[in-house]
């Protein structure tokens, strides 16, 4: 059986507890034992398919960038959007972002994947899906896990205020109308893959313009550095 994390900060823990309680959630889990019994490869590991919530201190939240589901590639899934581990090569989609990030901000691209340091100071790295079977892309989704996240944003933004959301690609666009655009910003570009990233992505200069949002509500910027 699937357990939650325990997490480390029990603000989390409590604004998730609606979901968690949830019959879809119970689904779900349902779904996970069934993909176990049959011998499928889950990614991410257990331990770190909530990680999301682990490294984003809850008070800290000020960004959310939301991806579809997890890498499906060994080694590659550890509970952020677009991150990878160290050690890990960077995908083509977070090499783009990372293209973007140098363009808007003049930062040099890291050799790196790992964006922790983003998550730690309060950049949301959330996937719809939070999990997928081991060289199927897309292969969780419609099993409940956006249930789960759609009422997620949905909370955050009727208990949170000025928040960054940044929606890259149709799929992730699709989730405005879960946010009050009267209380929150929310950034469109096309999706940061090399099929849509030179349609919109390359240029949206979108880490500036949430750094200048949150500079004006008095809000501490994110260092993008990694």
């Amino acid at each position: 059986m699937i357990e939650l994390m325990p997490y480390t900060e029990a603000t989390w823990k409590q604004f998730l507890k609606d979901g968690f309680n949830s019959t879809y959630f119970k689904e779900i889990m349902d779904f996970l034992v069934s993909e176990k019994r049959a011998n499928h490869l889950i990614y991410p590991p257990e331990s770190e398919i909530y990680a999301a919530f682990e490294k984003t201190p809850f008070h800290k939240l000020k960004v959310v960038i939301l991806g579809q589901d997890p890498y499906h590639g060994p080694g590659q899934a550890h509970g952020l959007s677009f991150s990878v581990p160290k050690g890990i090569p960077i995908p083509p989609s977070l090499r783009n972002i990372f293209k973007e990030l140098s363009s808007d901000l003049g930062i040099s691209s890291p050799t790196s994947g790992n964006l922790e340091a983003w998550a730690t100071q309060g950049v949301l790295l959330l996937n719809a899906t939070l999990t997928v079977r081991a060289n199927e892309a897309g292969s969780h989704q419609n099993q409940g896990w956006e249930k789960f996240t759609d009422a997620l944003i949905k909370k955050l933004s009727k208990n949170k205020s000025n928040l960054v959301f940044m929606l890259w690609g149709k799929y992730a666009q699709a989730k405005e109308t879960l946010i009050d655009q009267h209380k929150h910003i929310i950034l469109k570009a096309a999706h940061p893959s090399p099929f849509a990233a030179h349609r919109g992505f390359f240029g949206c200069k979108h880490f500036s313009l949430a750094n200048e949002y949150l500079r004006k509500k008095g809000i501490p910027e994110i260092d993008w550095k990694l």
